[in-house]
């Protein structure tokens, strides 16, 4: 009698649990998107290959339609998938799709501030101050090239004197992309041998590994359990914390050399404004901000562009032929006798087909930064909660087989015409649509194209091993797919 008794117990507080689990909608939970029913705490968890989990988001996709509620844990998530989905959400309605999910781990190692994960009136004063501090020191136009062609230079020599001996670029493309988001944010570059220097890049690499891997994945699905177990997430927020300790150093230099009327870089601009707002009780301009906004530009900045040019030059080890064909192109327009010039892009369309399937082969962020409703969202019918996370799912623009010929397939036809001119296409997203897209697009489109096309130019890259030794399949993960790690020789034409 106990015993049914227990299970009777048992059996209530799972069905609670599990109502628990779906959110306190009340009415509205009849129109949620369809998915698959959540375990109770769990949520739809077991049901997913962690191993891949994009890959079990297009199933669920597949099976329910192009907006899908799932559960992660105890929380609602909904994912939007295909074209007409991702644009209607994030252009049409974008206002209401602009709030940023509170990754856990994210959350932990900013602790809410900065403009990454923020919304509503700090993330807005924040991005509003950033973007035009940003372009009044030059992203996207002159000073800015020149700033990178710099920084190519110092990139070509480094590679130039490995002396043909195979290595791994990724760090080599780090230090120079970093030093173009430093001459921004902190008004000087790093020697590329500076111990600090590569420490540090070394800790945003191993940040990123994390937050795309399996402890991330779990971390930010069950923070409270996480939180207190040892591994590689607690590595992850202390390299996270050391990066904060050298922007808190760089921030008290700017204070102590500040010329108010001659801002020199986005510290100072920032400080400036810290100023200016002093007697604003409401301002979001204040130091932990800055702090955690620094931070986001110095990561974000360095590693997504670092990692795309890192992928491009092993897709070009891997098809040399199709190195050799935009060697000639750019020997065409360029020449060997000056740097090139982003004037110089619209001669180049194969150059720029390349870059572009290179990143629509990598589908860098496969679920795009994830966003949250801030509010009761209407959308295509359904209500979606406020405090759901979303997920934008741009790799279901970038690998969809109605839009690419040969999606899996490194394949630069894809981005030019008949004539061999270049083509874009709107489902081309790398950078995400609306509100949230990415603050650094036009730096990062920049300095793709100037990077690359400076080291073709001066340089030719191959695999010790030969192409087919190249894995070009990324390593997959929840917040990034990363190029498996490479050794290339780069070799003086």
């Amino acid at each position: 009698m106990d015993l049914l008794v227990s299970l009777v117990l048992c059996a209530v507080v799972l069905i609670l649990l599990m109502l628990l689990s779906r959110g306190g909608d009340g009415g509205k939970r009849q129109a949620l998107p369809p998915g698959p029913t959540p375990l109770p705490l769990l949520g739809n968890v077991l049901s997913l290959d962690r191993s891949n989990i994009i890959q079990s988001f297009m199933q669920l996709c597949s099976r329910y339609g192009p907006v899908v509620t799932v559960y992660l844990g105890g929380q609602r998530t909904v994912l939007l998938a295909g074209e007409g989905a991702i644009k209607e959400a994030l252009l049409e309605q974008a206002e209401d799709f602009a709030g940023r999910a509170q990754l856990p781990l994210l959350l932990d190692m900013t602790k809410g501030y900065g403009m990454a994960i923020s919304s509503g009136p700090r993330w807005q004063q924040l991005r509003r101050f950033t973007l035009t501090c940003l372009r009044d020191f030059g992203m996207g136009r002159k000073r800015m090239e020149e700033w990178i062609v710099q920084e190519s230079r110092h990139l070509v020599t480094a590679l130039s004197n490995t002396h043909c001996a195979p290595c791994d670029p990724t760090l080599l493309l780090r230090s120079s992309v970093s030093n173009v988001v430093c001459a921004l944010v902190f008004g000087q570059r790093f020697n590329e041998q500076d111990a600090r220097f590569l420490r540090l890049l070394g800790l945003i690499g191993s940040i990123l590994r994390v937050l795309s891997g399996p402890w991330g994945q779990l971390y930010n699905v069950f923070p409270g359990v996480m939180r207190w177990l040892p591994g590689p997430h607690k590595h992850a927020l202390q390299g996270a914390q050391e990066i904060k300790c050298f922007v808190g150093e760089q921030i008290q230099q700017h204070r102590d050399t500040l010329i108010p009327h001659s801002p020199r870089d986005f510290i100072d601009c920032y400080l400036l404004k810290m100023d200016q707002e002093k007697d604003n009780p409401s301002t979001e301009f204040h130091y932990e901000n800055l702090e955690c906004t620094v931070l986001n530009l110095f990561l974000a900045g360095t590693e997504t562009t670092s990692t795309t040019l890192t992928f491009a030059f092993m897709l070009l080890a891997k098809y040399p032929h199709i190195q050799e064909r935009v060697q000639c192109e750019i020997d065409s327009v360029v020449g060997g006798d000056r740097a090139p010039v982003m004037e110089d892009r619209r001669k180049l369309p194969l150059t720029e087909a390349v870059l572009s399937e290179t990143q629509r082969l990598l589908d860098l962020v496969p679920l795009s930064v994830p966003h949250m409703a801030t509010q009761d969202i209407a959308f295509r019918g359904y209500c979606i909660p406020q405090g759901t996370v979303i997920f934008p799912m741009l790799h279901s623009l970038l690998k969809d087989k109605q839009i690419w010929a040969d999606p899996p397939s490194f394949n630069p036809d894809h981005f030019l015409d008949s004539q061999g001119n270049y083509r874009s296409n709107p489902a081309f997203l790398p950078f995400s649509a609306g509100k949230r897209a990415c603050v650094g697009e036009s730096l990062a489109r920049m300095e793709l194209f100037l990077f690359l096309v400076s080291v073709l130019q001066r340089l030719t890259v191959s695999a010790p091993l030969g192409p087919d030794s190249l894995d070009i399949n990324t390593e997959p993960g929840a917040f990034a797919n990363l190029p498996r790690p490479c050794r290339l020789i780069a070799t003086p034409r």
